[in-house]
């Protein structure tokens, strides 16, 4: 091997990993400050004792070498100061596993076809969020690939795919990854996770990755072998140890991360990351690590457009602002304020961290006009004040969901909410949902009404498997009824198979829920044909591009689009019984000048199981007498549809008018 290079050569893609080095062979390099000695040992394909290879010591802690005989495929591990041998915490793929050799991967022998492929505008995206293992039977990238004609059909723009860092086990969320840089063994190779992104972008789909920066998993996290500095010295998370990203020795912690940001969009062409719990990703640095993720991952777009959405618990708007405004540049973020008055609304539970949400026309309202319901007021269930100021963010920043892959496993046996409520009232919703101003995301099988719970699974080691049972019983005792005796007994256990085997989809539903799908693949029609609603709006007011909001009812509210020339839309949504709105002094309700309002579209259309609509708006036309009746004029008011959304357009009065 050659000594001469003691710093990262200029054609490296990765600071750190394995690479084909130009000159033939493999470049490895790797972190490990207080190792005095690092060597990778090459395996030997026939099964013989494996070859070490010494690498130099750099003087920032780092060790690199060339194998000159090593090439694409060849297993290796890093072997510490003459002791254990480690996997590549860099490995682009682990085939037997996070316990298992890493392999050598070329990243640039994959052929794309999607050159011409720019992206998704941020303000038009229409999230669909999958996890791979149970979208499908497969539970593969090929598998998942048969499906996206189906979201291409839908409406949908972009995937959200649960992360696929290699965990332990036959079958996990994607939570407790280990190894960051590679895709997951039990849904394919790394190839075929990047023809999955090749076909959806042939399709018009854009892909992006959900990818944990805030905790490891427990089983087969072999950082610390390498280096204590990975993670913080004194703070941790819900999840374990946290990561030091601005204690002493974080700078190569800050690029690990960083770089694998870069790596994720770079190699296999996503359109962008989802970055989960950024509240636990703790950086009191001047600049913050999230800004580096953000920055490195849109920079390896070259020229495509990425899309940075995040959750944070503590719904701070910071984050989604620009950096000269004082923000970290993120694109989006997850609103679950919205999420817990639908969930309220459709099912009546408020316990735990519903308790503070009620599901009236007033939240809906003010979650329309200004994303987060809780700015900084003091939120009761936490016992502080929860959220910052966001009545300057853009609406399409706040991701609106009534199904997500936490809200539906997290509270309690995974049922999905349209079968703990009405259909009619989560047609209603699901209106809302998809024409609403914010950007909506589906869970997969929401659209075509999937009856598949969706629980917590990991497959760990027995002793691990008991505490994360143990540990997922006792949070969920945060609900009442939960916490009750009779409510443990029946709680899905996370390791069982059968928890994991109940979550995979049942596509024949697809076909069995015909007017499910229908909803959903109109609404998403008419946010993308409609030549107002399919205008990204800027924000409140009742301009041109803008929109407004107000309650009619304690349950019954309205948006309102307005469009040029008075080409205005209306969507009703009622949540109780039918409203008799009479008198209703709403100047909202008032339509343009010369123009009236029409139904353009309403879930109680028999299509989608409803039973019809009557007129909605009062009518000015005389009846039919009835023999031995004179004629009357109808002079009812509005008149809302129990539990239903109405879509009303302004259209051209023939009488004119004022």
């Amino acid at each position: 091997m050659t000594t001469a290079t003691l710093q990262l050569p200029t054609w490296r893609r990765l600071p750190v990993g394995a690479e084909r080095a130009p000159e033939g062979g493999v470049h490895f390099r790797v972190w490990a400050p207080a190792r005095r000695r690092v060597e990778v040992l090459l395996e030997s394909p026939d099964g013989g004792t494996p070859r070490a290879v010494a690498l130099d010591s750099e003087p920032d802690g780092y060790h690199a070498g060339h194998a000159p005989d090593a090439d694409v495929g060849t297993r290796y591990r890093y072997r510490l100061d003459g002791g254990d041998a480690f996997p590549d915490p860099a490995s682009r793929w682990q085939p037997e596993g996070p316990h298992g050799p890493s392999a050598v991967v070329d990243p640039t022998a994959f052929r794309w076809s999607d050159a011409g492929w720019r992206g998704i505008a941020p303000e038009r995206h229409v999230v669909y969020e999958l996890h791979l293992g149970t979208f499908t039977p497969a539970g593969t990238w090929a598998g998942a690939a048969e499906r996206l004609g189906h979201l291409v059909a839908l409406g949908v723009t972009t995937l959200e795919v649960l992360p696929v860092a290699q965990f332990p086990g036959r079958f996990n969320w994607g939570y407790d990854g280990v190894g960051l840089y590679a895709p997951a063994h039990q849904y394919g190779t790394p190839d075929d996770m990047r023809a999955f992104v090749d076909r959806a972008h042939a399709l018009g789909l854009a892909v992006i990755l959900d990818v944990v920066y805030n905790h490891l998993g427990p089983d087969g996290n072999y950082l610390a072998q390498y280096a204590r500095e990975y993670f913080h010295p004194t703070r941790r998370t819900d999840w374990g140890e946290a990561l030091n990203f601005d204690g002493p020795g974080s700078g190569p912690v800050r690029e690990f991360f960083a770089a694998n940001a870069a790596y994720w969009v770079d190699e296999f062409h996503l359109d962008g990351l989802r970055l989960d719990a950024t509240h636990a990703i703790v950086d009191e640095s001047p600049r913050h690590v999230l800004r580096d993720v953000g920055t490195r991952a849109r920079a390896a777009g070259r020229g495509r457009r990425v899309w940075i959405v995040n959750e944070n618990e503590e719904q701070r708007a910071d984050l989604v602002r620009a950096p000269e405004d004082g923000g970290l540049g993120l694109d989006a973020i997850w609103n679950d304020d919205w999420h817990h008055s639908a969930l309220v609304a459709l099912t009546g539970r408020d316990e735990a961290y519903f308790s503070d949400h009620r599901g009236t026309a007033r939240e809906f309202v003010a979650a329309a006009r200004f994303g987060f319901l809780y700015q900084g007021q003091w939120y009761r269930w936490q016992r502080q004040r929860r959220g910052t100021p966001a009545l300057d963010v853009a609406p399409w920043r706040f991701v609106h969901f009534l199904e997500n892959h936490d809200q539906v496993a997290n509270v309690g046996f995974g049922e999905r909410p349209r079968l703990q409520s009405s259909p009619p009232r989560w047609r209603a919703l699901t209106a809302l949902l998809l024409l609403g101003p914010q950007t909506p995301m589906l869970f997969q099988g929401q659209e075509f009404g999937s009856t598949r719970r969706f629980v917590y699974f990991a497959d760990h080691e027995p002793e691990l498997a008991k505490l994360v049972h143990e540990g997922r019983f006792r949070e969920l005792r945060q609900f009442p009824s939960l916490a009750l005796e009779e409510s443990q007994a029946h709680l899905p256990v996370p390791h069982h198979p059968h928890a994991f085997e109940r979550c995979v989809l049942d596509w024949g539903e697809a076909e069995r829920h015909p007017a499910q799908t229908a909803l959903h693949r109109d609404l998403l029609r008419l946010r993308r044909g409609d030549p107002v609603l399919s205008t990204p709006r800027l924000g409140v007011g009742t301009t041109p591009g803008r929109y407004e909001a107000a309650t009619l009812t304690e349950h019954a509210f309205l948006l309102r689009w307005f469009g040029e020339d008075g080409d205005d839309r209306l969507l009703l949504v009622n949540l109780d019984r039918a409203a008799h709105l009479d008198p209703i002094p709403e100047p909202l309700l008032a339509p343009p000048r010369g123009r009236r309002w029409h139904l353009r579209w309403s879930s109680e259309s028999p299509a989608y199981g409803g039973h019809g609509t009557p007129p909605v708006e009062a009518s000015e036309s005389p009846r039919t007498p009835e023999p031995g009746h004179k004629a009357h004029w109808l002079m009812e008011n509005w008149r809302l549809p129990a539990e239903s959304a109405v879509l009303m357009a302004a259209e051209p009065s023939a009488e004119g008018g004022a």
